[in-house]
């Protein structure tokens, strides 16, 4: 596997890190905060490790919410944090890890994590199994690159250009799946809002699909080698005990062979990470929620 230093592009790229390329599609520049966000602060942050990399490496454009989207983050955001705040009441607090319920599929293809994500995180609500990733990719436009962040619209009414957000959505009526993009070095903001939107999605029976952009020197996924890599994971639940300071996500490269991608026989299928961590490797990204 490469050293943990920065790398040449051409050596970063292997077939293997283009997962879920999600570099077809733009992303918020480090320079900006992400939509609905302030800055306030964001200068006195010290860089993520890897967010050198990703700010000198990164091609794609600002995001742009719709004006509904925008609406629907600031709404589910007040929700999110009233709950946190305690407005759910002192007898609901589960001892250990709670969760959504997604049901674990493994990508059919090195680049289909994305087709994955969105059946994992789809099934975290109804419960249904078993569906197909093939009708999925064809929804959200996957390609060999990958799954796009954003700048794909898709073939449903009213698409943004975020595809999972639209499949999500599309597929649960009511939903109100939203994008929220994090800059290169999410803040300490960014990381207690993830805590409060795990939580809430949780307790309200969705999961969250994550996409992160794991880069040399930077953190990983569990079991995931220190090269660049695209990929999208289902968020499906947090430690009630730490107060969403773990997560627990299902990752489609769990139970893929290795002759699909090489490495993925070190991969669970869930495992727990730090929330802020997590952030952190979602970060040039972000996330549906």
């Amino acid at each position: 596997m490469p050293s943990p230093a920065f790398l040449p592009r051409a050596l970063a790229l292997t077939a293997a890190a283009l997962l879920a390329a999600a570099a077809a599609a733009p992303s918020a520049h480090a320079s900006a905060p992400p939509p609905g966000e302030a800055a306030t602060g964001a200068a006195d942050t010290p860089l993520a490790p890897g967010a050198a990399y990703k700010a000198a490496y990164d091609t794609l454009g600002a995001q742009r919410l719709t004006p509904a989207q925008r609406r629907l983050d600031a709404a589910k955001q007040a929700r999110a944090a009233g709950a946190s705040a305690g407005t759910r009441g002192a007898g609901t607090a589960l001892a250990g890890y709670k969760l959504s319920g997604g049901l674990h599929q493994s990508q059919k293809t090195s680049y289909w994590c994305g087709p994955a994500t969105l059946v994992i995180t789809q099934s975290a609500h109804d419960g249904v199994a078993g569906r197909s990733q093939q009708d999925a990719a064809t929804l959200l436009k996957t390609n060999t690159s990958g799954t796009a962040w954003y700048g794909v619209n898709i073939n449903v009414p009213g698409p943004t250009g975020y595809p999972m957000a639209d499949a999500l959505n599309h597929r649960l009526p009511g939903a109100g799946y939203v994008p929220r993009a994090l800059p290169y070095t999410p803040t300490a903001t960014d990381k207690a809002n993830f805590k409060q939107h795990i939580t809430h999605n949780t307790d309200n029976d969705y999961a969250i699909a994550g996409n992160a952009w794991e880069v040399p020197g930077g953190p990983h996924l569990v079991g995931h080698p220190n090269i660049e890599i695209f990929h999208w994971v289902s968020i499906d639940g947090y430690n009630t005990d730490t107060a969403a300071a773990q997560v627990d996500y299902l990752d489609p490269v769990g139970g893929v062979s290795t002759s699909v991608i090489s490495w993925a026989g070190s991969v669970p299928k869930s495992a727990h990470i730090s929330s802020d961590t997590l952030t952190t490797i979602m970060g040039g990204r972000g996330y549906v929620w």
